[in-house]
């Protein structure tokens, strides 16, 4: 009999008894236990292969959407969103010359994962409501960002480690006072580039290229407006200019807004319109109110708002294949406003389009280009105070004109651009600074010149200024 005694004074011991020679104690032989030890030793490596997927870190997310994209003081804004975290929190913040963080959650809200419809793209994702927050009647007119995060520890067994993924989306506030503070209205435009569930109105982003012809505005966004609008509402704010804002839906849903306002800016890439959109604003200049269009390829396609504005429709190239098409009346076909179909022209609106101009520093035209305007009307209100004197350049430095520019026919005389034909009877226009771009149609081979165009002063006046598309940063040019 052996003892075995433990290394502390207690009087612990184990006693076996004594064993045949080649045997354990339990009269197992070597080779048996041996055996017996590579199969444990086998199921104990099976078992995490096994358990695997539930011992690794699963994919982290965190992505939503808001139910609406514009909404009022006093209303109560649903939040949709889906995460593979067990909570989240969430932060609202105004954006504009400086982010003003305005609302936080007091602690994390349960998370929870949501399926992803097959056509989430063009129906939408309908996932619940994770959370509703109610605007309180002291925020201003503006773009609400929504962060979310999320975060873990990883896995349970391995691939462990903190974790922190971060999403955004956004919804609009209009005023609860239209015009009481500001009399200009600012108008944003959304959604028609989203690919998120793989479509969007295009093919160069669509899973397998394939174009959508119908978008959400129900599934998690992908803004442009720190792109285009946010330098010009960070140039206003600085030079004491006061906006309020709304959405292009909401000219078309709540036209009543536009009339509290004398001046609706444009601004960026305001590229789809519905025809209601159009209409409204028309009605709006007729009755003396101002536009302003800060953006290249502005009221390029028709498109259809559906869903109560929570859906739009274009079938762009492929109109042949839109359900109003075989009907015969096409004024509302969604397709180029230009096209000979539809007869209702952009620069019927505007005074310029795309089709007559193209592109500047993109799509292998003028890529040398300067993305300068050249002066050729000093003497004119808009160059006051900047010392500009014919035949400057300004604006080369951040590329003001470029990627898509709208214009029109030009003629020279003695060195200065002209506007040419009927469209010169018209007194209402001016051209101011023009810069070459190469045109994409009828005739895509020639050469044309962008213009600036200015309607003097009276009621009813539009203007299209300068085209700036990657940030606008036209502005800083003006008199400070």
């Amino acid at each position: 009999m052996k003892t075995i005694t433990s290394k502390n004074a207690e009087a612990s011991s184990v006693r076996f008894p004594k064993a045949p020679a080649g045997q354990s104690p339990s009269g197992v032989t070597r080779r048996k236990f041996i055996g017996q030890t590579t199969a444990v030793g086998a199921a104990a490596f099976l078992l995490p292969r096994l358990a695997r997927a539930q011992d690794g870190a699963r994919p982290l997310f965190i992505e939503g959407y808001a139910g609406q994209v514009s909404y009022a003081p006093g209303d109560e804004v649903t939040l949709h969103i889906s995460t593979s975290a067990p909570k989240f929190t969430l932060e609202i913040a105004l954006l504009g010359l400086k982010p003003e963080i305005l609302w936080k959650t007091p602690s994390p809200v349960p998370g929870a994962e949501h399926a992803i419809p097959e056509a989430a793209s063009s129906l939408g994702c309908a996932w619940p409501v994770a959370l509703r927050v109610k605007i309180p009647a002291d925020w201003r007119s503006g773009y609400y960002q929504v962060t979310l995060r999320a975060s873990d520890h990883g896995g349970k067994f391995v691939q462990r480690g903190s974790r922190r993924v971060q999403s955004d989306c956004f919804f609009v506030v209009h005023s609860a006072t239209p015009g009481r503070d500001t009399n200009i209205l600012l108008q944003l435009t959304t959604n028609t580039y989203n690919n998120w569930g793989g479509a969007s109105l295009y093919a160069y982003n669509g899973r397998g290229n394939v174009q959508g012809h119908r978008v959400s505005f129900e599934r998690p966004p992908e803004s442009q407006f720190g792109n285009w609008e946010l330098p010009f509402v960070q140039w206003a704010e600085r030079n004491g200019y006061q906006l309020d804002y709304a959405v292009n839906t909401d000219r078309e849903f709540n036209p009543d807004l536009l009339k509290h306002y004398r001046l609706g800016l444009s601004v960026g890439h305001d590229e789809y319109w519905s025809a209601p959109m159009r209409d409204h604003l028309e009605k709006f200049i007729r009755a003396g109110g101002n536009v302003a269009f800060f953006s290249g390829n502005t009221c390029c396609w028709q498109v259809r708002s559906e869903d109560g504005g929570r859906a739009l429709t274009c079938w762009k190239e492929y109109f042949h294949k839109d359900p109003g098409y075989p009907t015969g009346d096409h004024r509302l076909l969604t397709s180029l406003w230009s096209h000979h179909l539809v007869q209702r022209p952009e620069n019927q609106l505007t005074g310029v389009c795309f089709l007559w101009d193209g592109f500047h520093r993109s799509h292998e035209q003028f890529m040398d280009g300067s993305g300068a305007f050249t002066v050729h009307r000093p003497d004119h209100w808009i160059f006051e105070g900047t010392g500009l004197k014919r035949g400057d350049e300004f604006g080369g430095k951040d590329s003001i004109v470029g990627y898509e520019c709208d214009g029109c026919e030009l003629t020279w005389r003695n060195g200065l651009c002209s506007i040419p034909g009927p469209i010169s009877a018209r007194p209402a226009l001016r051209l101011v600074c023009a810069s070459p771009t190469a045109r994409v149609g009828p005739d895509p081979g020639r050469q044309h010149d962008r213009t600036t165009l200015h309607a003097p002063p009276g009621p009813g006046r539009r203007a299209q200024l300068l085209d700036r598309r990657p940030g606008l940063r036209l502005w800083p040019f003006f008199p400070e």
